[in-house]
């Protein structure tokens, strides 16, 4: 996870932490500042920025902390656009070779569309607010 300049991140020990969202891109900082505004501190955020070639070894490194998590793919893109299609089979296979307890990674994001923007500022605010729920709440 990264640490945003003079924020400092408090989260539970590793064996503690229920969730694990990964991310690419600025989803990333909606993520953390939604995650600071609530005071969540079981919530492990990990951005995956190199997604060709898959980094496995790293993710198995790091996701190795966290067997028991439940694993979340965000992303802010439409279901049926950005990193999710490509990375989701990776995922899996990490899960399987770190022997997690979700050997699924479940998807939270906005549905598939055939635009990649949904032309409403108030539309995308609260597509932003519900794909944030769905991988901050309970």
């Amino acid at each position: 996870a990264q640490q945003l300049p003079g924020q400092a991140i408090k989260l539970t020990k590793d064996s503690k932490i229920r969730r694990v969202v990964l991310c690419s891109g600025k989803v990333y900082y909606d993520l953390y500042e939604e995650r600071e505004k609530r005071g969540i501190n079981d919530i492990y955020l990990l951005r995956v920025e190199q997604l060709y070639p898959f980094p496995a070894k790293a993710l198995i490194t790091e996701l190795s902390r966290f067997r028991n998590a439940e694993m979340v793919w965000c992303q802010e893109e439409p279901k049926n656009m950005g990193a999710w299609s490509f990375i989701d089979p990776y995922l899996e296979w990490v899960l399987a070779h770190i022997d997690a307890k979700h050997q699924r990674v479940r998807y939270t994001g906005r549905p598939a569309a055939a635009s990649p923007a949904t032309g409403l500022m108030s539309k995308h605010l609260a597509q932003l607010a519900a794909l944030l729920e769905d991988a901050l709440g309970e």
